[in-house]
């Protein structure tokens, strides 16, 4: 036996956010030797995300086991309280929870974390912390200890933690800025991986999903605006292959004696078009208006003068919708009695279900209550959260479109939408993997992690072992 199985076992975890199974698995198998060469020898298969399928709340959801109605996270922003306008951007200081790195750290296990979602601004861990892509800059306190700071800036004084305004036309601009994201990130990856101790590594690498709505219109035919012959052709394929490039080096810099987990968020899906939610919800006589939108410049909802003693209901815009009602006792000009919520909630679902594509035909659109897919729901929900059309097609909640659709996202181009699955593969040098999986869920990760560091997960996680 090897000495080096004797030692406490460590972990690896490279996240890849919005990496696609069937790309992966499938598709790009042939030239990715290095994520195929792990799952030759480990458990693979697809992880099926939390709802709603979106990088806030995902990953914290992922590495709390605990669902967005337990941790009262239902999207980068939420509402604050029960008021028309308070929102809050969902960062490290939303989830309430401890992470499984909090939970390593007090066994006494070393964390080091780059770019995990939901890190900044930075909370102390026993170890390091370099914060995600919703740090707003250098400038920020963005590292934990926070001396830390000056090391990164020596390795990248323009340290990247997004690539900023990927909704864009200027492709080349973009794809430039994604390959540079994804080395100034490796090379910083690559530093603390070899110079500082740990037992439980974390990275999460935002830019394949960014990468998906910049570029997905020009690698799926099946995309309302595919572009054959395109230069950008090979863009998605290219990132794989230098993602696949540089997670071979991580795992070999790592050691074979380490664990090795990697894993996405969600999948990917191209994206048809928008609905209109809000104007839907006008047209429909849900929402009340002081005066019309107007039709020719689109009206953000936030700018839209409501008359809120007469709106029924109202949404909020983005990869799900997100949909309100104006409850008697609960909002401040609440209109639907409260004994009459379930009811009308139920009707105002069947309706959403029942709105019809371009072609008249009704989509194969979900809506959700939170009360029946959570375990708790905290914080202000939704009071119905819906997929529209396989989430082929994503909620717009501006207004002055003139019809309940749009074939253009309303905050710049963007070419994909979430998909339910996302993928993991597990690698343990210390015992033979299953081969693929059946399905797994995200919140198995958590468990699984805390497994592998040879400690017990909390008996009330709601994710298993894999």
């Amino acid at each position: 036996m090897a000495r080096w199985f004797r030692r406490p076992p460590r972990v690896l975890v490279l996240g890849v956010d919005c990496a696609s199974p069937e790309l992966v698995f499938e598709q790009f198998a042939d030239c990715l030797p290095n994520l195929s060469r792990l799952r030759a020898s480990g458990t693979w298969g697809e992880l099926e995300s939390c709802i709603p399928c979106i990088t806030v709340p995902a990953w914290s959801s992922m590495f709390t086991s605990r669902d967005p109605g337990v941790l009262g996270c239902y999207g980068f922003r939420n509402r604050a309280d029960s008021s028309y306008n308070h929102m809050v951007t969902a960062d490290s200081r939303t989830i309430r929870h401890p992470r499984v790195w909090d939970w390593a750290g007090r066994a006494g296990r070393t964390c080091v974390l780059i770019g995990v979602p939901q890190t900044y601004p930075p909370q102390p861990v026993n170890g390091l912390l370099v914060t995600d892509f919703l740090t707003p800059g250098t400038d920020s306190a963005f590292t934990y200890p926070a001396v830390f700071k000056q090391e990164v800036l020596k390795l990248a004084p323009d340290y990247p933690f997004d690539v900023r305004d990927f909704r864009t036309s200027d492709k080349t601009r973009l794809l430039r800025q994604l390959f540079d994201l994804a080395e100034q990130q490796h090379r910083l990856v690559r530093h603390c991986l070899t110079t500082q101790p740990w037992d439980l590594f974390i990275y999460v690498n935002i830019g394949v999903d960014r990468l998906h709505h910049g570029f997905w219109r020009f690698h799926d035919p099946r995309h309302r605006f595919y572009q054959p012959g395109s230069p950008f052709a090979s863009a998605v394929r290219d990132y794989y292959q230098m993602c696949d490039a540089q997670i071979g080096e991580l795992v070999s810099l790592a050691g074979d004696d380490v664990i090795v987990l990697v894993v996405s968020d969600h999948g990917v899906t191209r994206m048809d078009g928008g609905i209109c939610i809000n104007e839907w919800l006008w047209r429909s006589g849900w929402l009340a208006l002081k005066s019309p939108p107007p039709a020719e410049n689109l009206l953000r909802f936030e700018e839209a003068d409501v008359d809120w003693s007469r709106t029924r209901a109202w949404a909020s815009g983005g990869y799900y919708g997100r949909v309100f009602l104006n409850v008697e006792g609960r909002e401040p000009q609440g209109l639907v009695p409260a004994h009459h919520y379930e009811s009308v909630r139920a009707e105002l679902a069947e309706a959403l279900a029942s709105i019809p594509g371009p072609n008249g035909a009704r989509l194969d659109t979900q809506v959700f209550k939170p009360q029946t897919i959570y375990r708790q729901v905290n914080g202000v929900a939704p009071d119905l959260m819906v997929y529209f059309g396989g989430l082929h097609w994503r909620a717009v909640g501006s207004l002055g479109h003139g019809r309940h659709y749009t074939l253009e996202n309303d905050t710049g181009p963007d070419d994909a939408n979430h998909a339910v699955n996302g993928l993991f593969i597990l690698y343990d040098p210390r015992r033979t993997g299953s081969g693929r999986s059946p399905r797994r869920h995200l919140m198995d990760i958590a468990p699984t992690l805390l497994d592998r560091l040879g400690l017990r997960p909390p008996a009330d996680w709601q994710g298993h072992i894999i």
